[in-house]
């Protein structure tokens, strides 16, 4: 119990002698400094809480107005509607002083008005969703109300520099489609699915399901729609995912790569240095509510409230549903490194560590000679393990005593950095070395990522960095903002100096990490199985990491379509080649325009889609043909989209009305049915620049490769994609190698050959079909 007599403090005890008190002075220094660092944290969160209460007015407007409320009274004038002497009639005397507490509570009111007067005004307008579906091609007309809107917001949205939350009292909240509108969205979207007895089956399904319980459904969802700010959020997390008993290790959690491009530093300790310590930059914008939401075209927000729990935050088992837990604050992270725990001070003598002392602490751990405790090493496995048991096995073990004190130490650490003893490699002509880093990072070996954390860093031995993240707490957007933002602090930092190690001379020494002490003899069993089943689930999952460089962006936006549905195209094509036939297909699209938005399912297989994939496989079909039914298939996609982020999608609509019906104990054949389709092939599309920080054109090669996810379905695909460049595409395929009809390595290949023959067929159609030289239709020479 030596850990425990060292976090004694203070004491005293009683003698013949009198009082023999005996006290830690470091120890006491460093809760003093806890305490006031959380006091000053608390003010903070005051201050910004007025602040986003009254955006988009300043609250320094208060002080003027209160100056023309006293020069209007003293000078003889009424204030409006009379108030200062309607309130002077309720205060004790007419003195110079009550005067002006009379005059200052005239302007609180008037400013009072302004300020909510401006904000549901904000709110008002951004319920308008027209500019959505205004056309982007180029020659356009911009409708006269959308331009209108779009004067009043930039100047409402610019009239005053945001906070973080700012905009989240302006928000709408999400609107609740009607059953009839989502039964037609969902009826057109099966139909290239179904065959003509199985489509009419559903249809009859749908609408006895519209014209009897589910306006009942509708009625209770309404009324969740009209008491709470978003009716799916809560639901979504927690069943969806809290609730989820499958291991979080490739099912759920997520991973994010390195700018696989650049190499800014060879040595793992002053990487993993400067990476924590951006990390905790980051973190101190959010907390204080320094970092600019973003905004789509520069005026319209975006939801910021998952943020919130960024850092500090932990996944906790439980027997039936799990909880999120976010810790207020936490000043240490925890170090895994050849499957020793430890604690690593991050905050000391009343700052934030510099790069350069953070360096002095890992490489200690990494030349520490210690060896694991019995079970430590494989302890992780745990957190990759059936939520059930992992949460019987912790409640068990771990509810108590020296184990409980290293768990809670654990969860409640900003984050968890694992110093891995392999290199994450990357080279264009090794294409095997990016699909294991990516590997490393989707599952590492099973127990060397602490999967319950809200996000673990992960650092290999050559300085390579990157990321596996728990998906409760937010979307990819959230933790692909913080990893843009690290990339390009990271290279403008110029944090290195000619010997790969942090720049700096540190102005102490930094505290020494300690090892975190357990007692596992008792669950060695649990530990093994735990493990067992991790490496079993990494060894079922294949990934391939595929680089296209063919083209990009720029030859998408030259066939005036968009990229990303020209994509989703790619890979429906793809998809029908590598399994022969369509196949249900999610997209995630986010509803951050409304508050506490989340995500909603776009579906790219369509009529449209499937009549063009058709067209490409006849070939008796005219390229023109093709052409044509390419761009009706994006365009019909790109409103899908729209749909989506304005609220109107399907999939969540249908999962609420579901909730509904399950809560009140009625059976919807309908919902059953649809609730039950898998989804085989899952995509998404990894956000890009969402930091304006990010400027490729100044730095080239300061690009993510994105990130990834497992598949969802065991007989299905699982697809990331991130747009990286003009030029540049990555693909991150997943997929069970234990099913037959799934190959990562044929599908990436599928999905080439789609890209070239959508390329191949531009260039023809554009051979074909050449466009005028503008410069000699109007008569005017080269």
């Amino acid at each position: 119990m030596a850990e425990a007599h060292s976090a004694v403090a203070f004491s005293f005890a009683i003698t013949h002698e009198g009082f023999d008190i005996n006290y830690d002075h470091e120890v006491l220094n460093l809760v003093f400094s806890s305490g006031v660092r959380s006091w000053k944290k608390r003010i903070a969160r005051a201050r910004n809480g007025i602040r986003n209460g009254v955006y988009p007015a300043h609250i320094q407007s208060l002080w003027l107005i209160t100056a023309i409320a006293l020069g209007l009274h003293f000078a003889g004038y009424q204030a409006p509607f009379n108030l200062t002497n309607k309130i002077l009639v309720y205060l004790p005397s007419n003195t110079i002083n009550w005067q002006i507490t009379a005059c200052f509570l005239t302007a609180l009111t008037v400013w009072l008005s302004i300020c909510f007067t401006m904000r549901y005004t904000l709110k008002l307008l951004l319920m308008y969703k027209g500019w959505m579906y205004e056309s982007r091609a180029p020659g356009s007309r911009v409708s006269i109300p959308t331009m209108l809107w779009v004067a009043v917001v930039r100047v409402l949205s610019s009239w005053n520099k945001p906070g973080l939350y700012s905009f989240q009292g302006s928000l709408p909240r999400l609107p609740l489609p009607s059953v009839h509108d989502t039964m037609q969205r969902y009826l057109r979207s099966v139909r290239p699915l179904l065959d003509d007895e199985n489509y009419e089956r559903m249809t009859a399904l749908a609408n006895e399901f519209e014209h009897t319980i589910g306006k009942k459904l509708q009625r209770y969802l309404l009324l969740k729609s009209w008491t709470s700010t978003n009716y799916v959020s809560d639901w979504w997390e927690e069943y969806v995912y809290l609730r989820g008993r499958s291991p979080l290790c490739v099912n759920s959690n997520f991973y994010g790569t390195d700018a696989i491009f650049m190499n800014l530093t060879n040595s793992q300790s002053a990487r993993a240095a400067n990476v924590i310590s951006l990390l905790l930059n980051f973190r101190r914008l959010i907390e204080r509510q320094e970092l600019q939401p973003i905004m789509v075209q520069g005026m319209i927000p975006l939801c910021s409230w998952q943020y919130e729990r960024t850092f500090n935050t932990v996944r906790v088992p439980g027997l039936e549903t799990d909880r999120i837990v976010h810790y207020r604050d936490s000043n240490h992270i925890v170090v895994l490194h050849k499957g020793c725990y430890y604690k690593m001070l991050i905050y000391y003598k009343g700052r934030t560590l510099r790069p350069c002392e953070l360096q002095l602490q890992i490489k200690e751990i990494l030349e520490s000679k210690a060896t694991p405790l019995e079970g430590e090493e494989h302890l992780a496995a745990l957190t990759a393990w059936n939520r059930s048991k992992w949460a019987e096995t912790r409640n068990t073990y771990f509810s108590y005593g020296t184990n409980h004190i290293a768990l809670r130490t654990i969860e409640s650490a900003a984050f968890v950095l694992s110093l891995d003893d392999e290199p994450f490699e990357f080279d264009l002509k090794r294409p095997e070395l990016l699909d294991s880093f990516g590997k490393k990072l989707l599952h590492g070996n099973g127990y060397n990522r602490w999967f319950d954390k809200s996000f673990t860093v992960c650092v290999g031995n050559n300085g390579r960095v990157g990321f596996n993240a728990e998906h409760t707490w937010s979307d990819a957007a959230i933790a692909s903002h913080m990893w843009e933002n690290l990339i390009i602090d990271d290279l403008e930092s110029d944090g290195y100096d000619e010997t790969g190690n942090t720049k700096g001379i540190p102005e102490f020494t930094p505290p020494t990490p300690t090892r975190l002490h357990w007692d596992l003899k008792a669950c060695l069993p649990q530990i093994e199985e735990a493990t067992i089943c991790a490496t079993k689930l990494c060894n079922e999952v294949d990934l391939r990491i595929l680089v296209h460089q063919e083209y990009g962006k720029g030859f998408m936006k030259k066939c005036r379509l968009s990229p990303d549905a020209f994509i989703q195209m790619a890979l429906q094509l793809a998809y029908y080649r590598d399994a022969g036939r369509f196949s249900l297909t999610y997209e995630a699209s986010m509803t951050r325009l409304f508050r506490e938005g989340r995500t909603e399912t776009v579906r790219p297989c369509t009529i449209e889609s499937s009549a063009w994939v058709k067209a490409m496989e006849n070939p008796s079909t005219t390229n023109d043909e093709r052409v044509e039914l390419l761009k009706k298939a994006c365009e019909r996609h790109q409103l899908a989209y729209q749909d989506a982020m304005c609220g109107n999608g399907i999939d969540r609509h249908l999962f609420c009305l579901y909730v509904v019906s399950k809560y009140l104990e009625v059976d919807s054949p309908f919902l059953n049915e649809v609730l039950s389709e898998p989804w085989r092939l899952s995509t998404s599309q990894t956000p890009h620049g969402q930091t304006p920080k990010m400027d490729l054109k100044k730095h080239p090669n300061c690009i993510s490769a994105g990130g990834g996810f497992g598949p969802v379905a065991d007989d299905g695909y699982g697809v990331s994609y991130i747009i990286a460049g003009e030029n540049l595409i990555f693909f991150h395929i997943s997929a069970k190698n234990t099913c037959p009809q799934t190959d990562v390595h044929r599908f990436a290949k599928n999905i080439c050959q789609a890209l070239a023959d959508i390329r191949s067929m531009f260039e023809q159609h554009m051979k074909d079909h050449p466009k005028p030289d503008k410069s000699i239709t109007n008569g005017v020479s080269k």
